[in-house]
């Protein structure tokens, strides 16, 4: 579940359907979000030879031998779906970054919104609708010219098919109606005000190669190479559980990468990840989400490389089984009957010792969690009071189990209603070293306790998660600029319509007040009070207890610098370079051969500056700029 999301995405990455995303769906503390006023379309400054508005067409990199620069990423995450419809890991999202052109993006040195298909927008004074401008200079990869229609076709779409709503349908739920009254014209008309109009994290697909689909549940876009698309790749060749690989979009508005080719190759074991990292086999590895203290140590003072740690966008988190069920109010899967008294929850969050995972496991690459949001977005970052918090207490957390009934019998063993020792089951990843490292202390934690732990460990968490068949699970998502997609993956509405359906759910959360909450900030414009009902949002999160956040790992990571110059972070100053806001790293990247990097220093920092075109909020003394939802990159 990458960007959610899991790692990729349900985890690292977005949704509890990829426990593999990087959630969906990691630095610096952006500044409040803003649009920069400036009259036309996005001005692009980027150091080490990129475009600009005045220079389109960047200087190609040498090539040695007239051969083509591969750029490969190692990642721990397969693909789940190359269908913008369905796709939730981080990898996958990921690529639809690089694939397809979004209505906006987010600047990489500070996250504020630039343009993106759309170069302008604004709404009416009752911020009911929306007129987007298309820029007229994007097209397909196979020549046909972007438009409004084709946004518009997007979106009506994901309205009135739910197949097609299935990965990013909580964007267009408070739609009325898409028109697109010219080539260049987007018109949104709304229900009600909805503050992620400019943080509308859906990739925009060409009408007319979709609207030949039959089902968009099924189709996952993997036979008809290459794809068209319109971003700075196209994907030109792909295998399942093996790698992805895309050209630079030579036609590209922005202009060409520099790297004729990325590739991004599947390793299953992390530790041959990093041996093909040092052997120059790969030029990047970006980890199961990040690289284990253990393996990004042993790379510190390797030659040739170097280790990118910053502050990450993501969460670290076990989550519980709240008796799973479906909007029709069937149940689903088997969670165990004892999770669904609170008091059971709160002991067995009081006997994780946060400190441990902190500094044993992360060896101090993560600070200690609570809340959804990390401290890198720190004006949605939220702490529980001294009252409030679930501190690290064994001797509460039993006292607290004997309280619910579910005392030791003679062999020390808690046992649960039905006479029966209490053994929980949890989900975890076998790609991530950090959920069996965990795990192991889970073990000896609620051991003391008298509970058993039996770690299910698989390559493929999905088919459980969905079913709601586990107990517990390691759970995390990469958290976007605009926490809205994170935060509406725990609403009733983000429920399966029924058991044998599949919703946006990450963990079968629903809770009438968070609800209420959700739709709040939703509608609410004021960036300090929307702020502010997020944070009464994650409070109410943690609780109702279903989820334990443990860590905000660091983004850790590392490439080399004999085949990469220079690679821009997000942010800037400190920040991730897999999983971005956008497609900045690999889009920047410049190859050692490079014309433009020859003689240079090898940085993780090519500071890219973009000035926003204008957006006129019609009634408003201000330009307000709102930050990007939560995505599915993150969903993983």
């Amino acid at each position: 579940m990458d960007t959610n999301d899991q790692y990729g995405g349900h985890h690292d990455t977005r949704r509890p359907r990829a426990l593999h995303r990087t959630r969906t769906r990691g630095g610096a503390v952006p500044r409040r979000v803003r649009l920069a006023a400036a009259a036309g379309a996005a001005a692009l400054a980027l150091t080490a030879g990129l475009a600009t508005p005045l220079d389109p067409a960047p200087r190609q990199a040498r090539a040695a031998d007239d051969g083509k620069r591969t750029l490969t990423v190692a990642v721990a995450q397969s693909v789940d779906s190359l269908s913008p419809f369905l796709a939730v890991r981080l990898l996958s999202t990921s690529v639809h970054r690089l694939t397809y052109e979004y209505l906006t993006n987010y600047d990489p040195e500070d996250n504020h919104v630039v343009p993106g298909l759309a170069t302008q927008w604004e709404s009416s004074p009752d911020k009911l609708t929306w007129t987007y401008t298309i820029r007229s200079d994007s097209k397909w990869s196979d020549g046909e010219q972007a438009t409004a229609e084709d946004a518009a076709w997007t979106f009506r779409t994901m309205m009135a098919d739910e197949g097609a709503a299935t990965a990013n349908g909580s964007f267009v739920a408070n739609f009325e109606e898409v028109t697109a009254p010219s080539p260049t014209e987007l018109v949104i008309r709304l229900k009600k005000p909805q503050a992620t109009m400019t943080a509308l994290d859906v990739p925009i697909v060409p009408r007319h190669v979709w609207e030949k689909v039959d089902d968009f549940s099924k189709f996952n876009n993997d036979k008809d190479l290459p794809v068209v698309g319109n971003g700075p790749f196209v994907l030109t060749d792909y295998k399942a559980d093996s790698y992805v690989r895309l050209e630079a979009n030579k036609d590209f508005w922005r202009g060409a990468p520099k790297f004729d080719e990325l590739l991004f190759r599947y390793y299953k074991d992390q530790d041959a990840a990093v041996s093909a990292l040092r052997k120059g086999e790969v030029s990047f590895v970006a980890g199961s989400p990040s690289l284990t203290p253990a393996q990004a140590a042993s790379l510190q003072n390797e030659k040739n490389i170097r280790v990118n740690d910053a502050p990450g966008r993501r969460f670290y988190a076990l989550a519980t089984n709240p008796g799973a069920k479906a909007k029709n109010g069937e149940k689903m899967g088997d969670g165990h009957p004892s999770l669904l008294d609170q008091r059971v929850r709160d002991a067995l969050f009081m006997a994780v010792d946060r400190k441990t995972v902190v500094d044993k496991v992360f060896r101090g690459h993560a600070v200690n969690g609570a809340g959804y949001i990390p401290p890198r977005y720190a004006q949605y970052f939220w702490e529980p009071s001294a009252g409030q918090e679930l501190a690290y207490d064994p001797g509460k957390a039993g006292r607290l189990l004997d309280q619910a009934g579910y005392e030791r019998n003679g062999d020390g063993k808690r046992v649960g209603k039905d006479g029966k020792p209490l053994n929980y089951r949890i989900l975890c990843h076998a790609t991530d070293p950090n959920d069996k490292a965990i795990g192991k202390y889970l073990e000896e934690w609620w051991g003391d306790l008298g509970i058993g732990v039996t770690l299910n460990c698989l390559d493929n968490v999905t088919d459980p998660w969905l079913a709601g068949e586990y107990d517990l699970a390691f759970d995390g998502w990469s958290v976007n600029p605009d926490p809205d997609f994170v935060l509406s993956i725990h609403t009733c509405g983000a429920l399966p319509a029924t058991p044998k359906d599949t919703g946006a759910t990450d963990n079968f959360i629903c809770d009438k007040k968070y609800d209420g909450l959700y739709a709040r900030q939703l509608a609410e414009y004021d960036p300090a009070e929307r702020a502010n009902i997020v944070q009464q949002m994650q409070s109410r999160l943690y609780d109702l207890g279903y989820m334990n956040v443990m860590a905000y790992p660091n983004a850790v990571e590392a490439y080399r610098t004999d085949q990469i110059e220079s690679i821009t972070t997000m942010p800037s100053k400190a920040g991730n370079i897999y999983g971005q806001d956008g497609y900045w790293s690999w889009w920047s990247a410049v190859p050692v051969d490079s014309a433009e990097g020859s003689g240079g220093s090898s940085s993780t920092g090519v500071v890219v500056g973009i000035v926003a075109g204008v957006v006129a909020l019609a009634g408003l003394g201000v330009f307000v700029a709102m930050r990007r939802r939560a995505t599915a990159e993150d969903r993983e």
